[in-house]
């Protein structure tokens, strides 16, 4: 290869969607984050002071379920009064509005939005191959990195506290997930950006974080997951028809039968979710047929909203189960400032999608958006090879790995985001940001073994009807 041309200085060029500036810019992204501790000492990451105006736990639960499917609210209220850490997880909202009082540096990361220890988990990629990532995406939005950690935190002293652990294994649970953060995000800082985006491969998580006492549970964990498939699904959960077809078995109260008229406005919304996903896809998709329609209750926050699977069957009468999923507006949104705020008009099914595209190294091929009478929904594959460990039933001897595994996906997902190196710079390399997070969390536990509490309460005295066990 040979250049005749000018050798004698660098080219510069300024291409819309690429980096310009001199060089030096991962220097100044590590000396601006440690600026970001002179307003925001990471000591302060420990404070949290209840607004005098927040509203009390059943208020805010009964907010929450505006707009939702009133039959089906007693199932949230008896999912969510479970335990403490139930209840956390179906409370986004309420923990959203605390932490709007507490300090932020200002760094934008695109947020899980409701990262606690049991939204990660294993899942299949295109070719069948077990992933681990953060698995959901509901809330997700732009916003301060710090709430996505110290919901992670808050989680595991839950959890900790769930499986008996004591209370000194718990706070170090929290300490280890934000020290696994903060470490993850100093490894990304020094590699090419390339690596940094692809980084901490599956084979290598329980490694990176020094988690080996998980390698069996995760091991039993991935061999349950491989099993957890459209097809098991359809299995159990369909019946051949008289001529020829299939119908789903309606389950109640989680697989309902819904009305001719539901089913084919949900059928018909698959055309516009098609335009939505990659080229080779919609050839994917066009081998495939519409066989039927029903009605799913899923999640513990998600109870309530509308919730479909569809029933497809290829050439040869192998079924793959998509489920179309109602999109409300994130529940972090009301909280956030100015600084993080979107346009109002955009769809919310797109919103999740792309936060989620934005957020894993690898995301489900058939992930889309459509709307349905009006609603905005999500479209994934269901049971695309799904599992979970659940933090509530660790050994505590184990918390403090998951821990760590946790901590160092959410940092490799914020990092995708926001700039790992201006993040490490604040972060640093000293323990106080852990410490602090750490001290947060044990806080907000107290605070939401009171909140679960009020919750119970209300249950027993008939003000909120509850069905447990669903």
């Amino acid at each position: 290869m040979t250049d005749s041309g000018n050798t004698t200085g660098r080219r510069k060029f300024t291409v819309p969607g690429f980096a310009t500036g001199p060089d030096g810019r991962a220097q100044r992204a590590r000396e601006q984050g440690k600026a970001l501790r002179v307003p925001v000492p990471r000591e302060r990451h420990s404070e949290f002071v209840p607004a005098a105006d927040r509203p009390t736990a059943v208020a805010a639960l009964e907010a929450s379920n505006a707009g939702r499917i009133a039959g089906l609210v007693p199932i949230r209220v008896g999912r969510m009064a479970a335990t403490p850490f139930a209840f956390l997880r179906g409370s986004a909202g309420l923990m959203a509005a605390d932490l709007a009082g507490t300090p932020v540096t200002g760094v934008t990361a695109q947020l899980c939005g409701d990262a606690h220890a049991a939204n990660f988990g294993l899942y299949g990629d295109a070719r069948g191959q077990l992933v681990m990532d953060i698995n959901d995406f509901d809330e997700t939005v732009p916003g301060p990195w710090e709430w996505d950690l110290k919901r992670l935190a808050t989680s595991l002293v839950l959890a900790g506290r769930e499986t008996g652990a004591s209370e000194s294994t718990a706070r170090a649970a929290a300490q280890h997930a934000a020290g696994s953060y903060r470490r993850t995000l100093r490894t990304l800082a020094k590699l090419p950006a390339l690596d940094a985006w692809n980084a901490v491969a599956d084979e290598q998580l329980v490694s990176f974080a020094e988690a080996h006492d998980l390698t069996e549970v995760l091991r039993k964990v991935g061999a349950k997951a491989l099993g957890n498939t459209s097809a098991r699904f359809a299995a159990r959960s369909t019946t051949r028809t008289a001529d020829g077809g299939w119908r789903f078995t309606a389950a109640p109260p989680v697989l309902t039968g819904v009305t001719d008229a539901t089913a084919r406005a949900v059928a018909e919304a698959l055309g516009p979710y098609v335009a939505t996903v990659p080229a080779e896809v919609r050839t994917l998709l066009s081998r495939y047929r519409v066989q039927d329609v029903a009605f799913r209750v899923v999640g513990t926050g998600s109870v309530g909203t509308r919730s479909y699977v569809v029933l497809l069957t290829d050439h040869r009468d192998q079924p793959l189960v998509l489920q179309v999923k109602e999109a409300r507006p994130s529940v972090l949104l009301p909280y956030l400032g100015g600084h993080w705020r979107r346009p109002a008009e955009e769809h919310e099914g797109r919103r999740v999608v792309l936060g989620q595209k934005h957020m894993q190294v690898v995301s489900d091929t058939l992930l889309g958006w459509t709307t349905v009478d009006g609603r905005p929904y999500q479209v994934r594959q269901f049971r695309n090879r799904k599992g979970s460990v659940d933090p509530a039933v660790l050994l505590p001897s184990q918390l403090d790995d998951y821990a760590r595994i946790t901590g160092a996906l959410l940092a490799r997902a914020h990092a995708h985001t926001a700039d790992p190196g201006l993040l490490a710079g604040y972060c640093g390399k000293s323990e106080a940001l852990d410490e602090a997070v750490a001290a947060f969390a044990v806080a907000y536990a107290d605070r939401t073994e009171a909140d679960h509490a009020e919750l119970v309460a209300a249950v027993r005295s008939g003000r909120l009807p509850a069905e447990q066990g669903v």
